[in-house]
């Protein structure tokens, strides 16, 4: 999504709105939420709830009471109490649908971090907040030449001023624990402000800075993600992956999260799946496991003395063979359960062709020149021709 303002120049680079996700109509902003009951009335005694959501840089957002009861709408510039002085952040969400957010991330409404609003903010505000974000830039490369002076063993990704422009949060990811005071140190004395180190992890450092997945789409975690939940190399086994660390890995290094967005249908799918480490025992021997289509519900099975050669079975027939074993029964061979399986298999019914167009390359297919054929001009000329030739003998 984007703005009206958003736009692509002639060389085919996008050029956008420039506001870095401070755009005022709000379509811009990273994990904005829709107001579906905006058009909705509240009944006559129940009084519109007070408490706002306000977003500042990089999709970070917090709630303030609206205690002035000022009116304010969606895409509104507001000043917010922060400690100390104060910051400048764009509505996101009013109204009931509030409710749902604080519910979501466990804040209650009688909360005691949850600060005011101050007012709108006004085109100095807007100024100073401008001129404080422009500054952010410059002030990450010196903060980075310093830590390097330091031999502090620490990524500094991004840096937020305040809206007033009198504090900066740092944010940093590092494996180990980092002693940043004199650090923060020179940071007040060379930028005359007032300094906050935020650790954060790989994955919430992705999520602020964005950027283009391995499927061609914008990252989950900076665009719609909100909660990042642990995933571990057990999601790439039940699905059949390979355990690439470099397929599997996204930018911020971790596992991907899109591992897990379908492992609960694999894990339905997979409940009448016998272990694979199971082996069969039959008459000709002990086959073992070699793959499987947990979808189609095929399972391939291979002697120890020829693993070349493997065996196509049902989920019912490797069930049938286990509960034999289990008994201290062996099965005859394998061949008979898949000759067996071939025999219940329901035939499928194939395509017919009903107007000649079943194939798809058939416009593929060069086309036969034609050969010309020689018609009754061609032989009325070669006569002309003789005839002029006679005349001219003869004279």
């Amino acid at each position: 999504m984007s703005c009206n303002t958003c736009s692509t120049s002639s060389n085919g680079l996008p050029t956008g709105c420039k506001n870095n996700g401070a755009c005022a109509s709000g379509s811009c902003d990273k994990l904005t939420v829709f107001d579906w009951l905006s058009n909705m009335t509240l009944p006559n005694s129940q009084k519109p709830f007070d408490i706002v959501e306000v977003r500042f840089k990089n999709g970070r957002k917090s709630f303030y009471k609206n205690g002035k009861n000022i009116p304010l709408s969606m895409g509104d510039v507001v000043a917010v109490e922060t400690s100390p002085g104060h910051d400048i952040g764009v509505i996101t969400l009013t109204g009931e649908l509030v409710k749902v957010q604080m519910r979501k991330k466990n804040i209650s409404v009688d909360s005691e971090e949850i600060n005011q609003v101050y007012r709108k903010a006004s085109q100095k505000d807007i100024d100073i907040w401008v001129g404080a974000r422009e500054k952010e830039p410059e002030v990450q490369k010196k903060s980075r030449l310093i830590i390097s002076r330091l031999g502090l063993k620490m990524k500094l990704s991004d840096i937020e001023f305040q809206g007033d422009g009198n504090k900066a949060t740092f944010y940093y990811t590092a494996d180990d624990r980092v002693d940043f005071r004199q650090l923060i140190r020179e940071l007040a004395a060379t930028f005359s402000i007032r300094v906050e180190m935020k650790q954060v992890g790989l994955r919430q450092e992705a999520a602020r800075l964005g950027g283009i997945g391995s499927c061609g789409r914008e990252l989950c975690c900076s665009t719609w993600l909100t909660d990042f939940r642990s995933v571990s190399t057990s999601s790439a086994r039940y699905q059949q992956l390979s355990l690439n660390p470099q397929k599997l890995a996204g930018q911020c290094g971790k596992l991907k999260c899109c591992l897990n967005y379908e492992l609960d249908s694999y894990l339905d799918a997979l409940k009448n799946f016998p272990k694979t480490d199971l082996y069969l025992k039959t008459e000709k021997g002990i086959a073992i496991f070699q793959k499987m289509d947990i979808f189609e519900g095929w399972i391939w099975y291979a002697y120890k003395e020829n693993p070349v050669h493997w065996h196509k079975l049902g989920v019912d027939q490797t069930n049938r063979i286990i509960e034999l074993n289990k008994k201290d029964e062996k099965a005859q061979s394998l061949e008979e359960y898949a000759f067996d399986l071939e025999y219940e298999t329901p035939e499928k019914s194939t395509f017919t062709d009903l107007v000649g167009q079943d194939s798809l390359t058939r416009f593929d297919k060069p086309k036969k020149k034609k050969k010309r054929r020689k018609g009754k001009s061609f032989r009325n000329r070669n006569t002309n021709k003789n005839k002029n030739n006679v005349q001219r003998k003869n004279n």
